[in-house]
């Protein structure tokens, strides 16, 4: 992807007219507004992908991957307190519904279509084992504490930490994540750079200057500042929806966490048919590893402040599923090369994820 002197208009104008459209929300409009209001997010979100791509092949890689995963869950974060404060005690299995969705999504659905794509593509696509080893290993432990242990705990009933156990469980979060964070960006940043581009990207893109890498880091401020208001403002239409259907709750975690990775499975895909697996694997584990490892926390602070009881234990069939997912997840990258018969098969669970949430 290059980058000419000046950004493209649409990628300036989509956050305006997203800003201009999340006022008419606050106006009581009608009900086909929120048609409009949809197409808008849609288009922040498409424009947040290409300024996240700016700055990242401005900073250049293992960093580029960074900003748009760190971006993405400032995303879903923002938007998981707000519906907290908002929603009261109700929302109690909001913030597990989104981060246990986010890494379904990411491990089956998105890491999925990248392989399938890339290997229909490009045959067979290669990438270096040990720092997606590293990120699988980190991405297990993060996940196994937060969703799974809460339902083995005696010292409260319920799938639930008592304050103390939750005050831990968001310390460990955070040291894990920082580790990690650390390991790929300073102490084994060569785990996570393609064989190919020992240094950065350079070899794939033309670097932006300065002026329009600053332009388009705040345009990305911009664009998540609006998906995260015109996303609570779709919130009651999605909940309404989602009963309608007669789906069950944890569906609306589901599209919440679809919409704010959206910008980021689109990165991973274009990286994939580009034959940059790296990257690709880059985005979406890293996505996946900040996702859990910085909302958890956050949302452990909510619940600590507010004193709402925070559900955090998965049931067992979702645990069935999440362990399948990771155990496959770690056999297909086993070997640092990929084909389109890892992808499938991550794509049927991926499949039976959706269709046993929707019909349990």
């Amino acid at each position: 992807m290059t980058h000419g002197p000046l950004l493209p208009l649409w990628t300036i104008a989509a956050p305006i007219v997203a800003w201009l459209l999340f006022g008419g929300t606050l106006f009581g409009l009608p009900g086909w507004f929120l048609i409009v209001v949809a197409a808008g997010l849609i288009g922040s979100v498409l424009s947040a992908v290409h300024h996240a791509e700016v700055v990242a092949h401005r900073v250049g890689e293992p960093f580029g991957t960074m900003v748009l995963a760190i971006a993405v869950t400032v995303i879903e974060v923002a938007l998981i307190v707000s519906l907290m404060l908002s929603g009261g005690p109700e929302t109690t299995a909001l913030a597990r519904d989104t981060v246990f969705a986010a890494v379904m999504i990411i491990l089956t659905g998105m890491v999925g279509v990248c392989l399938l794509v890339g290997g229909a593509h490009h045959r067979e696509q290669s990438f270096v084992l040990h720092g997606v080893s590293a990120s699988l290993a980190t991405l297990a432990a993060i996940v196994v504490l937060t969703l799974v242990l809460p339902n083995y705990t005696t010292s409260s009933p319920g799938p639930a930490f008592t304050r103390a156990q939750l005050s831990f469980i968001a310390v460990v979060s955070l040291i894990l994540y920082g580790t990690f964070v650390f390991a790929q960006a300073i102490r084994h940043r060569e785990y996570f750079l393609a064989e190919d581009a020992p240094d950065d990207e350079a070899v794939h893109a033309v670097v932006p200057p300065n002026k329009i890498a600053i332009a388009s880091g705040l345009l990305l401020f911009a664009c998540l500042g609006v998906v995260v208001l015109l996303a609570k403002a779709l919130g009651p239409t999605i909940e309404r929806g989602v009963a309608a259907i007669g789906a069950p709750p944890a569906l609306v975690g589901v599209i919440i966490a679809a919409v704010v990775l959206f910008p980021e499975g689109l990165a991973a895909l274009r990286a994939a048919r580009a034959n940059r697996l790296q990257t690709s694997l880059n985005l979406a584990l890293g996505s996946a590893l900040a996702s859990i490892g910085l909302t958890i926390p956050t949302v452990a602070i909510v619940s600590l402040v507010t004193g709402w009881k925070l559900t955090l234990g998965i049931d067992i069939m979702s645990t069935v599923l999440l362990v399948l997912s990771l155990f496959v997840t770690a056999i297909s990258l086993g070997t640092g090369r990929t084909t389109i018969l890892q992808g499938t098969v991550l794509l049927v669970i991926f499949a039976t994820y959706l269709f046993t949430t929707i019909v349990p």
